[in-house]
C-alpha cells in the first residue's frame, strides 16, 4: 500500500503550515500518500483533501456552541473512516478542540498520532496537559519554552521553530515596501491591523479610526495603511470609518498585504495575535491592543497565567512592547504609546536588534526539523507491514 500520513489542519495558517510540512516529507518520500482535511496550499504540496478545512473554521464560543453538532459528525465520519483504513501516522495541525479528540481515539486503536503547535496551555487552560498525555505520541512546539513543559509531564516534545521566521527576511526592506504602496518615503507611517475576524474588526475599528485622528492631529503628513484579510472585515472597517466621519483620513484599506503594511510602517498597531509575532520579526516597534466583551475578558483574564498576551512580550520574557487592553485602550493611550515610539529612533533600534535575536532563535527550519520527527515513526509503522 505504501505509506499514508492522515493530517487536519483547521483554518489557513494551519493549511500553509501543513503544506510546507508536506513538501518537506515528500522531498524525501516521494511515493508518500497524504489525505484527510486541508486547503488549497495543502492540496497543491500534493494532498488529497476529503473535506475542506473551513469546514472547521468557527469564531468563538458562541459559533463553537451552533455548530457542535455539525463538526461532531464530521469529526466522526473522519474518525471512522480513518478506523477502517488506518493510517501509519495521524498528524493534527493546530485545531486543537477538534484534533485531540480525534488523536486520543486514534491513538487508542494503535495509530501514531503527532500534534504540530502546542496549545497555549502555558497561557491558559494548562490542564489540558493532561489529555495531550493520552492523546500524542509527540508534540512539535514552535516556541523554544514549550519543550520543557512537555517534559515535566513525561509527553515527548520536539522545539522546531516557528515558520514565519524562516520565511520572513532577516532585514526587511521599508523603502521597496513604500515603493509598492506608493507611499512618500518620509512621511510617517503607521500600520493599524485590527485583527482577521469579523468580531475583532468591530471592537477595534472604531477604536483604531480614532487613534489616527489623534496621530494625525500630531503628525498632519502622516498616513495609514490598514491590511484587511476579507470583504467582510473591509466593509465592517469602512462603516466604521464612516460612521466616525473619517472619510478624509489619509488612511489607505488594503486586501490582504499586511507584511507589506508592517514592512513600510514606522510603528504598528495591531491586536493581540499572530500579527504580532509577524511586526516582531518585521522589526517594527508596535503597540498591542484588544478589545472584548467585557464577561468573556474577565473570564480569559482570571485563567491567564501570564502578565502579558502578545506574543512578542511572551518571548522576551518581558515586557518589551506596551500592551493596552480593554479600557485602558483609549485613542489618547493608543497614541501617545505609537508617537513615543516614532519620536524615539534609538528606542526603535534597540527594539530592532533585540526582535533580530528572537528571529535567529525561531529560524530553524521548520519543516525539515518536523520532518525529521515524523519520517522515523512512518518507517516504524505497524501499518505498512506485510
Amino acid at each position: 500500500m505504501g505509506l499514508r500520513i492522515a493530517l487536519v489542519a483547521g483554518e489557513a495558517s494551519g493549511d500553509l503550515l501543513a503544506s510546507h510540512l508536506i513538501a518537506a516529507l515528500k522531498a524525501r518520500v516521494p511515493a508518500l500518500h497524504c489525505e484527510g482535511i486541508g486547503g488549497p496550499k495543502m492540496e497543491a504540496a500534493g494532498f488529497e483533501a476529503w473535506w475542506p478545512y473551513d469546514r472547521l473554521a468557527v469564531h468563538g464560543y458562541v459559533d463553537a456552541l451552533k455548530r457542535y453538532r455539525e463538526l461532531s459528525r464530521m469529526r466522526r465520519a473522519l474518525l471512522n473512516r480513518l478506523l477502517k483504513d488506518p493510517p501509519d501516522v495521524f498528524i493534527g495541525v493546530d485545531a486543537p478542540d477538534f484534533n485531540l479528540w480525534l488523536e486520543q481515539q486514534l491513538r487508542r486503536h494503535g495509530v501514531r498520532t503527532v500534534h504540530f503547535v502546542s496549545p497555549s496551555i502555558w497561557a491558559w487552560r494548562g490542564g489540558r496537559i493532561k489529555r495531550i498525555r493520552t492523546a500524542v505520541d509527540h508534540m512539535l512546539c514552535l516556541f523554544p519554552f514549550e519543550p520543557a513543559i512537555y517534559a515535566a509531564a513525561g509527553i515527548p516534545a520536539t522545539y522546531v521553530g516557528h515558520p514565519l521566521a524562516d520565511t520572513f527576511p532577516l532585514a526587511p526592506n521599508c523603502r521597496e515596501a513604500r515603493e509598492r504602496l506608493h507611499l512618500p518615503q518620509q512621511a510617517p507611517v503607521f500600520a493599524l491591523l485590527p485583527g482577521s475576524r469579523e468580531s475583532e474588526v468591530s471592537n477595534l475599528a472604531p477604536l483604531f479610526i480614532d487613534t489616527a485622528k489623534y496621530l494625525l492631529a500630531r503628525y498632519p503628513d502622516a498616513r495609514f495603511l490598514v491590511p484587511l484579510a476579507t470583504r467582510e472585515t473591509r466593509t465592517l472597517f469602512e462603516h466604521a470609518q464612516y460612521a466616525a466621519d473619517a472619510r478624509d483620513l489619509p488612511l489607505s484599506l488594503l486586501f490582504g498585504h499586511a507584511v507589506d503594511a508592517m514592512t513600510a510602517a514606522d510603528v504598528v498597531l495591531v491586536a493581540s495575535g499572530t500579527a504580532s509575532l509577524e511586526a516582531a520579526l518585521l522589526k517594527r516597534p508596535m503597540v498591542i491592543s484588544y478589545r472584548m466583551g467585557d464577561l468573556q475578558y474577565r473570564l480569559m483574564k482570571r485563567m491567564a497565567y501570564l502578565p502579558w498576551v502578545g506574543l512578542p512580550n511572551i518571548l522576551c520574557n518581558e515586557g518589551v512592547v506596551p500592551e493596552l487592553l480593554q479600557d485602558n485602550a483609549t485613542p489618547e493611550a493608543l497614541g501617545e504609546a505609537l508617537a513615543r515610539w516614532y519620536d524615539d529612533i534609538a528606542a526603535r533600534h534597540a527594539l530592532a536588534e533585540r526582535f533580530t535575536a528572537l528571529h535567529h532563535t525561531l529560524r530553524q527550519d521548520t519543516a525539515q526539523r518536523a520532518a525529521d520527527i515524523i519520517l522515523p515513526m512512518l518507517e516504524a509503522s505497524p501499518h505498512d507491514q506485510p
